[in-house]
């Protein structure tokens, strides 16, 4: 094949590319920063002739999606919701989450659970010599929903970095029905590395405690992940791994310091797989062609057999609240949507099934209200409507600013004991009052 003669075949100009898809259609947009952008606004100037178009998503980044602006002709959907689609939902019920079991979604596709993708457009790094477009750092089941789609399209954005993988990192050209090639100046997001609180760093100390040379480290997105990062890529730790849903800044950290080289690990030696990345350019610079990193589908960085044959591999998520039967719940406040389940319970689980493995919920013992007054995020019960995310069973290290306790393999009145002594001092007293109504509280354990 003559593969820049079957380039020029297929590349047309947005508006004709967006010309598939019809009323009633089911359209997946690349997750994360493989989100569209100018086939977006194409589709989006079609709402007077298309109606219930469904649209997904990914954690939903700048700038909106021009579709979502028309309700009337386009349902949108995100997988695992940003400060976009919290406010998209919440303040203007544009946008709907949808739950999955995010190791799970390539099959989904390919055994047709999942309703059926009439067109996937997706942004992609631009096509090699061997007519391979890179999908860039948004791996996670992409490959499999272009398989069983009607049609792809891709838009080709120069800023892409390319990212060498493992597996399902890239889509030839013979499987792409149209090419749109974006501006040259557009630019991935560039998401500023959030900055630990007191709270977060006192967290991340309580955490590293546990690692020793040789672990094999998973981290999620914000202040508290990059605050352990920074502790390991300054402490003496030796030979660390890395095996991760997403990579992030704190991986350049810990990778460059030279505490992560992952000599130590049974599989994937040398290399951190992960199946999507988001944050900064420096990561983007960092990942780009770079062998450190290797970019797999979601269905192997999040299986929990893979995980598991990691040794001493550590699992680090963050959470919004935790009630005293220790249930997590990492994604709604009551109703309102905030985050995603994403992949916590495919780490919860691998980490624990692996020798020495070991999984921690991490959350800071209070927030501030619409008011400015301390709110407790350790409950006794959770508010009607608010998601588990984590059932007790499966919960293993909850960790404060006021230490990591245990609940793995304890009753629910010692449960209830361990996660009262990291919440704030100032909410104690109520707790244990709560667990007394509750019938978890003994009177063995007041001191």
């Amino acid at each position: 094949m003559d593969y820049l003669a079957e380039y020029e075949k297929k590349c047309v100009d947005a508006a004709e590319a967006v010309k598939v898809v019809k009323s009633g259609d089911v359209v997946d947009y690349g997750f994360f920063n493989g989100r569209p952008v100018v086939c977006d606004k194409a589709l989006a100037q079609r709402h007077e002739e298309l109606k219930d178009v469904l649209v997904h998503g990914a954690v939903t980044l700048p700038p909106v999606p021009e579709v979502v602006q028309k309700p009337g002709s386009f349902v949108y959907h995100d997988l695992q919701f940003s400060k976009i689609s919290r406010v998209l939902q919440k303040d203007y019920n544009l946008c709907y989450y949808y739950p999955i079991m995010y190791h799970q979604a390539p099959s989904w596709f390919r055994e047709k659970i999942a309703p059926h993708r009439n067109v996937v457009i997706c942004s992609v790094c631009p096509m090699d010599k061997k007519g391979y477009f890179n999908l860039g750092p948004q791996n996670s089941a992409t490959l499999a929903a272009m398989e069983e789609s009607d049609y792809v399209i891709v838009e080709v954005n120069k800023n892409m970095p390319v990212c060498p993988g493992g597996a399902e990192e890239s889509v030839h050209i013979s499987d792409v029905d149209f090419i749109v090639e974006a501006p040259s100046d557009l630019k991935l997001v560039d998401l500023p590395v959030a900055e630990p609180s007191d709270a977060d760093k006192k967290i991340a100390e309580h955490i590293v405690k546990f690692i020793k040379d040789g672990s094999c480290i998973q981290l999620g997105i914000g202040a508290l992940p990059n605050a352990v990062g920074k502790i390991i890529a300054e402490s003496d730790l030796k030979n660390l791994g890395g095996h991760t849903e997403m990579l992030s800044d704190a991986y350049v950290d810990m990778i460059e310091s030279g505490r992560m080289n992952g000599k130590m690990k049974k599989i994937d030696k040398n290399r951190v797989p992960y199946t999507f990345a988001l944050g900064s350019q420096r990561l983007y610079d960092f990942m780009d062609n770079n062998p450190a990193a290797s970019s797999y589908s979601v269905n192997y960085t999040n299986d929990p057999k893979v995980i598991s044959e990691l040794d001493d591999f550590i699992s680090i998520n963050n959470a919004l609240q935790v009630d005293l039967y220790s249930q997590v719940n990492a994604e709604s406040l009551g109703t309102t949507q905030v985050s995603g389940n994403g992949g916590m319970w495919d780490f919860v689980i691998g980490a624990q099934w692996s020798k020495n493995g070991k999984s921690f919920i991490c959350l800071t013992s209070t927030f501030k209200d619409s008011n400015g007054n301390d709110q407790s995020r350790i409950l006794p019960v959770f508010e009607p409507g608010s998601i588990v995310t984590i059932p007790r069973h499966q919960t293993d290290y909850i960790v404060t600013e006021f230490g990591a306790v245990q609940v793995r393999a304890q009753s629910t009145w010692k449960r209830a004991e361990l996660v009262i002594s990291i919440a704030h001092p100032d909410f104690r007293e109520d707790l244990i009052k709560e667990a007394e109504k509750m019938k978890i509280w003994r009177n063995s354990n007041k001191k």
